[in-house]
């Protein structure tokens, strides 16, 4: 038995501290074995006073730069949270040892470039080992992997087969991206820009389902009217890592969607007529990665902006037939930090309780790997909600 039931490493940075903070609120009973891990000790020392943790949770060192360290610390632990973004620059070695040693893993990475090439390079090693590693346990992408797996489990339930057509609209969002999102983009634009190759990646919305290439997508970056919604539409920043984890959800299940499935999210605008096409096209024209604004990594919103904030999706399967089943996914934070780090918090303590790690072994989506017993827990602890419509 491992020493440890869940570390969180990168627990002094603003969203792992978050993580920390509601384990040691909600599960800070003696049921749980946990630790918070980082590079400095005594950023530690202090983050545990600032959040209320006991004072003897233990307090592990290792640097995201240290293979032997994160090998020694991964090997500890049953489960493994990491904030330590972005993953391109920073999550490879700690990914590596998990894989070696069969520890769970989650992260909150939306770098679809770079989570290929961990798929190529480490899967067999994580199938081997029984290694359960799990990517985008945050706003990127459960509301969105969930949204779509309860919206084809309802359309099964109604008309007997998945539907070939399921459009995610963002109905409603308060609150910001988190600084370690709009840093892991422009570091995947950075890349990008220096090889062609990663940007084929980043435009391919079958980039997580190797070998698998599935019918043309909609693109999600034409605004327009959608009847689905009865509103017009603009595109949604985080679409492009949300639809390939969708997609490789649906590869993982033996395309339990089906071989013909497509896909696209896009954000819903207010507004009647012109009024709403203009808006549609302005906010398309709209690039939130220019200039400093934002938080940085490290930095966040107050606590009441967090709790001030929240979000709504609406998920419409469309059968072949025309008929339509519409279900809703909302979050009762703000989606980059307050929602974000509940949800990862709850997707480990899923990873650790609730999904029996024999033959499991590998890299998995939330969505392929433990939808139901995820959701059972997003809403009972998380501030998730999810209704048929």
């Amino acid at each position: 038995m491992a020493e440890f039931d869940v570390v969180v490493y990168g627990a002094t940075g603003f969203t792992g501290r978050l993580v920390a903070e509601y384990l040691a609120r909600n599960y800070g009973d003696g049921a749980l074995r946990w630790a918070m891990a980082g590079r400095s000790l005594a950023k530690l020392e202090q983050v545990r006073g600032e959040i209320g943790a006991p004072d003897d949770t233990p307090l592990l060192t290792a640097g995201a730069d240290d293979p032997a360290a994160l090998k020694t610390l991964a090997g500890r632990t049953a489960v493994i949270v990491t904030t330590v973004g972005p993953y391109q620059l920073h999550g490879e070695p700690l990914l590596a040892a998990c894989a070696e040693t069969g520890t769970g893993y989650v992260d909150l990475c939306g770098e679809p470039a770079w989570m290929r090439r961990m798929i190529d390079k480490y899967e067999a090693a994580a199938k081997a080992s029984g290694a359960r590693i799990v990517f985008s346990c945050g706003f990127d992408s459960i509301p969105f992997d969930l949204g779509v797996w309860f919206a084809q489990a309802e359309a099964v339930r109604r008309f007997g087969r998945p539907a070939p057509r399921v459009k995610g609209r963002i109905r409603a969002m308060k609150g910001t991206f988190s600084g370690g999102t709009i840093a892991s983009a422009k570091a995947s634009m950075a890349a990008a820009a220096n090889d062609p190759s990663i940007l084929k990646l980043m435009i391919d919305p079958f980039a997580l389902a190797p070998g698998f290439t599935g019918p043309h997508q909609p693109n999600g970056m034409v605004p327009h009217y959608d009847d689905a919604v009865a509103a017009w539409v603009a595109p949604f920043m985080m679409a492009v890592i949300n639809t390939k984890n969708v997609h490789r959800t649906n590869f993982l299940n033996g395309q339990a969607y089906g071989a013909d499935f497509r896909y696209d999210e896009m954000m819903v605008v207010p507004g009647l007529g012109e009024v709403g096409r203009a808006a549609a096209e302005a906010l398309a024209k709209l690039n939130p990665l220019a200039g400093d604004k934002g938080p940085a990594p490290g930095e966040g919103p107050s606590k009441e902006a967090r709790e001030s904030g929240h979000y709504e999706i609406a998920f419409v399967a469309e059968m072949a037939s025309e008929e339509r089943v519409t279900v809703s996914v909302k979050g009762d934070r703000d989606p980059g930090y307050g929602s974000t780090s509940k949800m990862i918090a709850e997707a480990a303590l899923c990873l650790l309780r609730d999904v029996p790690a024999a033959g499991k072994g590998g890299i998995w989506t939330p969505g392929a790997l433990m939808p139901e017993a995820l959701k059972q827990r997003l809403e009972a602890h998380a501030g998730l909600t999810f209704t048929v419509e």
